[in-house]
C-alpha cells in the first residue's frame, strides 16, 4: 500500500485495517487490550520518538525481550520511518547477544526486565547510543511525543525487520525482511489459512522467530486480533486456545508438552493449529490430531522466506488413504515455486529423486545484512533460494524434507548449526578434534551430540566440556552428551563424514 506522504509500507497496511475497525481490539496482552486506533497512535508516537532520537532511514534498532507488544510496535514504527528492527534471540548467551547487536549496528536497544542486568554488564561491548528499559522507560519514551503520521517513501525491497538465522560459518546472519516480502507472505497465508477480519491469532512463539513476529504481522495485516503470550507455557497456551482463539502457530516440542497437560478442554472458536519449524514425531502428531481434530495444518518455511512456503492441509491429516503424506511438508503456498536440484550440478532432478530444496517466491529476503557473499551463495541471480535442506517431491507436488544439506540440527523448532558449537569446542584444551551431530530425542526431535578426539596427553571429561559450552553458548545449542573416539571418520579430502557418525545413533531406515 502507498501512503499519501510516501512509498509502500507494511505499517500503512496495518493503518488501513485500523481505519476499518478503529474501536475493536488489535492487540491483547496480559489482560490489556489495545484497539486498532490506539495501536496506530502508539506506532506514530514511536515513529516520532525514534526520529527525535536520531534514527534515520536505513538505521537499525534492536529489541531484546520475552514476548511483549513493544516488539511489534517498534517493528511497525521502523517500517514507517524507513529503519529496521533487529529482534534478538533472548535464548542466546551474552557473547552471542553482543555479536548480534553489534553486527546489526543497532543505534538503540530496547531491553526487557529479564535481560536488563545482562545488558548493563556488557554495555560497552554493544556500541549502542541508548538503551531503553521496556519495564519503566518505554511508555515515557513513547508518550513524550505527539503522533507523527509521516511515512518514509519506502521502496518495496527496503528492510524493516531483521531476524537472525545461524550460519554455517558459525556466526548468525541477519536476514533482511522487506515490505514486499511480508505483504506477499500475508497474501499467501490469507488464502491458505482462511484468516478473516475479526479472527483471533495466538502469538505464543518467540517474536525473534518468524513463527512469532511474521505470524503477528500477518495477523494484523489481515485484520485479525493478535493475542500475545509472554512465554509459551503449555498449560497457558491450551487455556488461551480454549477462550476465543481461532488460529495459532506452534512448534512440535511445545505441542508434545501440551498433549501431556492433564484436564479436559474444549476449543469452540479454534479453526486451525499451524505447526512446523522442526520434525513432528508421528506419535505426537497423532495425539495432536486427537486433541485438535480437523484443525492440524503443517507448514514448512525459513527465515529467509519471511516464514512458511508450504502447507499440509487439514484434509491430509485426517484421511487414512493418504497417511503417507503425514511425513511430508505439504504443497507450496500460492505464488511459491519449489524445485529439487542436485546440490553439485544445480540442475533439477526427476520427481522422487533426492536433492536440495530450492524456493522462489515474492516473500524472500532482500539478502543478509552486510554479507553480500553469503547472499550470493544463498540466492541465485534469477531469484532462487538454496534452502540448504535436502528433500524430494512426489508426483502430486508434495514436498518431503528428508535431511539437512548443511548439517543443520533442528531441536524444538530452533535451528542449530554444528559449526557454532564446534567453534567453541575446539577452544577447550582437552579437545584435539571434534564434530557435532544431531541425535534423536523424544522431547525435542533431535539434540546436539559432541563427538570428540582428545588432544595429546589430555583426558576429555564430558560434564566439564558441556559446562564449558554453557559458558559460551545458549543452553539449547549446548551438546547434551559427549562421546570420545580415537579418530573421526574423514573422506580423502579431510572432510568429516558426519553421515557415518550419525549412523551410530539413528534408527535403521531413517534418512540422515
Amino acid at each position: 500500500m502507498t501512503h499519501a506522504t510516501g512509498g509502500p509500507s507494511f505499517a500503512a497496511v496495518v493503518e488501513a485495517r485500523a481505519a476499518q475497525r478503529p474501536h475493536e481490539v488489535a492487540v491483547a496482552y496480559a489482560g490489556n487490550d489495545t484497539t486498532w486506533a490506539a495501536l496506530v497512535g502508539r506506532v506514530q508516537r514511536l515513529a516520532a520518538a525514534l526520529r527525535a532520537a536520531g534514527i534515520a532511514p536505513g538505521d537499525r534498532i534492536a529489541v531484546l525481550d520475552l514476548n511483549h507488544p513493544s516488539a511489534v510496535e517498534l517493528t511497525l514504527a521502523c517500517a514507517q520511518i524507513g529503519a529496521a528492527a533487529a529482534v534478538v534471540n533472548f535464548r542466546l548467551a551474552p557473547p552471542e547477544i553482543a555479536y548480534v547487536v553489534t553486527d546489526a549496528q543497532a543505534r538503540m536497544l530496547f531491553v526487557g526486565p529479564e535481560f536488563a542486568a545482562v545488558v548493563d554488564g556488557m554495555r560497552a561491548e554493544l556500541g549502542v547510543e541508548r538503551v531503553v528499559r521496556i519495564a519503566d522507560e518505554y511508555e515515557p519514551f513513547l508518550a513524550a511525543h505527539e503522533p507523527d503520521p509521516g511515512y518514509h517513501p519506502a521502496a518495496p525491497d527496503d528492510c524493516f525487520l531483521q531476524l537472525y538465522t545461524s550460519g554455517t560459518t558459525g556466526f548468525p546472519k541477519g536476514a533482511m525482511l522487506t515490505h514486499r516480502g511480508m505483504a506477499a507472505l500475508a497474501g499467501s497465508a490469507a488464502v491458505v489459512s482462511e484468516v478473516r477480519t475479526g479472527d483471533v491469532l495466538q502469538v505464543a512463539m518467540p517474536l525473534f522467530h518468524v513463527g512469532g513476529m511474521s505470524w503477528a504481522l500477518i495477523g494484523l495485516s489481515l485484520g485479525a486480533t493478535i493475542r500475545i503470550l509472554r512465554t509459551p507455557d503449555p498449560a497457558a497456551v491450551l487455556d488461551d486456545l480454549a477462550h476465543g482463539t481461532t488460529h495459532t502457530f506452534l512448534v512440535p516440542a511445545l505441542l508434545a508438552a501440551m498433549v501431556r497437560v492433564p484436564g479436559e478442554r474444549t476449543f469452540p472458536a479454534l479453526r486451525a493449529v499451524w505447526y512446523g519449524a522442526s520434525p513432528m514425531p508421528l506419535p505426537v502428531l497423532r495425539a495432536c490430531v486427537a486433541l485438535f481434530p480437523g484443525r492440524m495444518m503443517q507448514v514448512y518455511g525459513m527465515t529467509e522466506a519471511s516464514g512458511a512456503v508450504t502447507a499440509l492441509p487439514v484434509a491430509d491429516h485426517e484421511n487414512p488413504e493418504v497417511a503417507r503424506r503425514l511425513v511430508s511438508a505439504g504443497r507450496p503456498f500460492p505464488g511459491v515455486e519449489i524445485e529439487i536440484r542436485d546440490p553439485a550440478t544445480e540442475e533439477p532432478v526427476p520427481v522422487g529423486e533426492p536433492g536440495e530444496i530450492w524456493v522462489r517466491c515474492a516473500s524472500l529476503m532482500s539478502g543478509y545484512w552486510g554479507r553480500p557473499e553469503a547472499t550470493a551463495a544463498a540466492i541465485t541471480p534469477d531469484g532462487w533460494l538454496r534452502s540448504g535442506d535436502g528433500g524430494h517431491l512426489d508426483a502430486d507436488g508434495y514436498v518431503y524434507v528428508t535431511d539437512r544439506i548443511k548439517d543443520m540440527i533442528i531441536s524444538g523448532g530452533e535451528n542449530i548449526y554444528p559449526a557454532e558449537i564446534e567453534r567453541v569446542l575446539v577452544e577447550h584444551p582437552s579437545v584435539g578434534d571434534c564434530a557435532v551431530i544431531g541425535v534423536p530425542d523424544e522431547r525435542w526431535g533431535e539434540v546436539p551430540k559432541a563427538v570428540v578426539v582428545a588432544a595429546p596427553g589430555q583426558t576429555v571429561e564430558a560434564e566439564a566440556l558441556i559446562g564449558y559450552c554453557r559458558a559460551h553458548l545458549a543452553a539449547f545449542k549446548c551438546p547434551k552428551s559427549v562421546d570420545v573416539l580415537a579418530e573421526l571418520p574423514r573422506n580423502p579430502t579431510g572432510k568429516v563424514l558426519k553421515k557415518d557418525l550419525r549412523k551410530r545413533y539413528w534408527p535403521e531406515g531413517v534418512s540422515i
